[in-house]
C-alpha cells in the first residue's frame, strides 16, 4: 500500500492557486506556479515566497541543553548569544553528515533546529538516543508553520526593519505573531518566517498581498543551485565528510563532538574527493547521478535561469577540484565539456 503524504497548513491554498504538487521527501509540495524561470527570475529581481512548511522544527531546552547540542553538533554554539543563529551540521562516528540545519538560540538553556524534512525523525531519535539529564529534545515540527521570502526586495516589501544575516526577532506582520529568522536558501536576501500551524493560510495571504510572487520546490532548487548550498541526500549525506563537501567551515575543531577525530584526519591529510561547482562550456545540462571523467560524479545539477547555461555541483578528485581545470561530463552518453568555478556560480554585485 503507498504510504499517504502528508500536506502542508497550506496545501489547499496551493491548489488554488494552481500549483502542480510533487510528492518531496514524504510531502505533497507545490513544485510550479507559473514555471520555474518566471519564478526563480522573480526571487532574483524582486521577491519571492515559498511554503517550507514541511521542514522539521526541534526544541532543546534544559540547563544541559548546551551541553547535548555542543556534543553532537559541528559548529561552536557559544559563538550563538540569544537572538541569534549559525548553520551547522549533525555528524556521525565515522564523521559523516547526518544532517544539515540551523540553529537558533532562543534563550540561555533553549535552542530551536530546523531540520530537512526528510531526516527530521533520523534527526529527532539521534538526539533523543543522547539526551542528558537535563536537557529535553522535542519534536515540536506539527505546530509550526514556516514561510520563506526572499529576494532583494523582500525586507522592503514586508516592511520590515533591517537585521544582520543569522538574526532572529519576534514580530507582528499583519496581526500574525512571527518568528523573524534573517535566514534562506537562495543566495538573496530576505527571511524564513516562523509562525503557528494555524496562522500559516492568513500569513501567506497577507504575504501574497504584498505583491510577493508564490514560487515552487523548482525555483528553490535552481536558486540554491547558483548559489551552491548543497542539498542533502544528493550533495551531501551520512557518507561524505565536510571537508570533501567544502564544509570544514561549520566544524569546530578544537572542540569534542561526535565524529571529530574522522574529520581532522580528512583535514590534516586532505581529502581524496572535494564538491566543486562547474558551469558547462558546451550546450547541456547536468544531472544528478552523470560520470565525471576522471572518477567524479554530478550530485546536482540543472539550467541557471540567471546564467542561461547549464550548471552543477559534483565530486572530483582532489587533483582536479581547482577553479578553471576543464571537466569532461557524461551527458546521456555524450561527452560534454565543463570547467570548475569558485563558489558560488551566481553571487549578487552589491
Amino acid at each position: 500500500m503507498a504510504q499517504m503524504l502528508q500536506r502542508t497548513p497550506l496545501h489547499d491554498r496551493h491548489v488554488a492557486l494552481g500549483a502542480r504538487m510533487v510528492p518531496f521527501g514524504g510531502w505533497e509540495m507545490p513544485v510550479q506556479y507559473t514555471g520555474v524561470i518566471q519564478e526563480h527570475r522573480a526571487v532574483r529581481a524582486d521577491a519571492g515566497v515559498f511554503d517550507v512548511s514541511h521542514m522539521g522544527e526541534l526544541e532543546i531546552e534544559g540547563p544541559r541543553a548546551h551541553r547535548l547540542l555542543q556534543s553532537t553538533l559541528s559548529n561552536d554554539l557559544d559563538r550563538l548569544a540569544p537572538g541569534e543563529a549559525q548553520y551547522t551540521l549533525l555528524t556521525n562516528e565515522r564523521g559523516g553528515i547526518v544532517d544539515d540545519l540551523i540553529a537558533y538560540r532562543l534563550a540561555r538553556h533553549r535552542f530551536l533546529l530546523v531540520v530537512n524534512a526528510s531526516n527530521h525523525l533520523t534527526d529527532y531519535e539521534w538526539l533523543k538516543e543522547r539526551e542528558l539529564e537535563g536537557s529535553d529534545v522535542r519534536d515540536v515540527s506539527d505546530e509550526y508553520a514556516l514561510i520563506a521570502v526572499q529576494g532583494p526586495r523582500a525586507i522592503e516589501r514586508l516592511g520590515l526593519p533591517p537585521a544582520r544575516p543569522f538574526t532572529f526577532a519576534e514580530a507582528v506582520l499583519d496581526g500574525v505573531e512571527v518568528m523573524v529568522n534573517r535566514t534562506g536558501y537562495t543566495g538573496e536576501d530576505g527571511c524564513e518566517l516562523l509562525c503557528m500551524a494555524e496562522d500559516a493560510g492568513q500569513l501567506w495571504d497577507a504575504v501574497l498581498a504584498r505583491g510577493v510572487v508564490p514560487c515552487g520546490l523548482g525555483a528553490r532548487d535552481t536558486l540554491r543551485l547558483e548559489a551552491c548550498y548543497p542539498l542533502h541526500g544528493n550533495d551531501i549525506g551520512p557518507e561524505t565528510d565536510p571537508i570533501s563537501a567544502g564544509l570544514g567551515w561549520t566544524c569546530a575543531l578544537d572542540k569534542e563532538f561526535t565524529g571529530v577525530d574522522r574529520i581532522r584526519e580528512v583535514k590534516a591529510r586532505g581529502p581524496e574527493q572535494r564538491l566543486v561547482a562547474f558551469v558547462m562550456i558546451e550546450r547541456a545540462i547536468p544531472r544528478h547521478g552523470m560520470p565525471i571523467e576522471g572518477g567524479g560524479e554530478v550530485t546536482s545539477g540543472s539550467h541557471s535561469p540567471t546564467l542561461d547555461i547549464g550548471i552543477g555541483m559534483g565530486y572530483v578528485p582532489s587533483r582536479i577540484a581547482q577553479p578553471g581545470t576543464e571537466l569532461t561530463i557524461d551527458v546521456r552518453g555524450r561527452p560534454r565539456a565543463a570547467r570548475v568555478v569558485k563558489k558560488p556560480i551566481y553571487k549578487r554585485e552589491d
